[in-house]
């Protein structure tokens, strides 16, 4: 199982209104809009897609966008807090830019080593930290609004709550190749890498409640493996340990299978080797709606329904 699967890919929540969702997402936070396109399984709806300047795996952030939804509620059996990268020394900064957009957030607090974090949520009540460390080097993304020294660089990992750790553990450490790195209390963590983006904290919160789906919640987890070859062998190897999974489906910037995982959560494993410059260039990402192939007869209608949203980048600088 070696290099089958890689670290993480993306992470796809559920948001309540998309000109909201991206004001937070590539406003505040300053990850860039590698993609505007539309829920495969659902047209009438934005798939928002952010990430750092070209979307690599590890950074990708996405939303469906359902207008009006009710909130759900977060709970076990839910990845509960997605963690984004920050420079060490920058959490200053970004209390700051917190508060200037009235965003409450908790006190800075240390879990691991070299790792201090504050948590907040979107609009919707998702949960998000910022993660300040030293052990990531990948370089942040800025539309210009927040200094590149202070910029997000991409995920620092997620956390699962979970009713116990040791069946989802046995997926990932069995399937997965992912090795248990740390543990503390009652978090343990793994990776695929080891590096700073691919982190997966099993949170075991048995006396929680069960979390229900709905506006900020998270959908699934994707996972990345480098193709199709490879993603069919992981395939195979899932059905042999007993888990329903999905055929492989084309999303375009990515071919993916599903399944869920022991405490609920879906997972999902995703190839890397396409990207999102497949229909846009580098320097062009997230401008245009992108439709997928079978849905541009439907253009007109399926633009007509979306509610037209952009950036207005002044509102955001400091």
């Amino acid at each position: 199982m070696n290099h089958q699967i890689t670290g993480l890919h993306h992470v796809t929540a559920i948001a309540s209104d998309a000109q909201k969702n991206l004001d937070f997402y590539a406003g505040v936070l300053g990850l860039r809009m590698v993609k505007k396109t539309i829920n495969f399984d659902a047209p009438d709806v934005y798939h928002l897609y952010y990430g750092n300047e070209t979307g690599e795996p590890g950074t990708i952030m996405t939303f469906f966008p359902f207008a009006g939804l009710v909130r759900g509620r977060k709970g076990k059996g839910q990845l509960t807090v997605t963690s984004f990268s920050i420079p060490m020394d920058s959490l200053d900064y970004w209390m700051k830019r917190l508060k200037k957009f009235n965003i409450p957030y908790t006190a800075p607090q240390e879990r691991f080593e070299k790792e201090v974090f504050i948590y907040f949520e979107d609009n919707d009540g998702l949960g998000v930290e910022l993660v300040a460390n030293s052990i990531d080097e990948r370089k942040g993304f800025s539309y210009g609004q927040i200094p590149l020294e202070y910029a997000v660089k991409g995920f620092f990992g997620v956390s699962l709550a979970e009713e116990g750790y040791e069946r989802t553990a046995g997926l990932l450490t069995n399937k997965m190749n992912h090795q248990l790195i740390a543990e503390k209390g009652n978090i343990f963590r793994f990776s695929a890498s080891g590096k700073a983006g691919d982190f997966v904290d099993i949170n075991c919160s048995p006396d929680a409640i069960r979390g229900l789906g709905g506006s900020g919640t998270v959908h699934h987890l994707a996972f990345a493996t480098p193709d199709d070859k490879v993603q069919l062998e992981v395939r195979e190897n899932l059905l042999i340990g007993g888990y329903n999974v999905t055929p492989v489906l084309d999303r375009q910037y990515f071919h993916s299978i599903y399944f869920k995982e022991p405490g609920g959560v879906l997972f999902e494993i995703a190839t890397s080797d396409i990207g999102f410059t497949y229909d846009e260039s580098k320097e062009h990402l997230g401008e245009a709606l992108k439709l997928p192939p079978w849905e541009e007869a439907h253009r007109p209608s399926i633009e007509n329904a979306l509610k037209e949203i952009s950036l207005n980048i002044e509102k955001f600088m400091d």
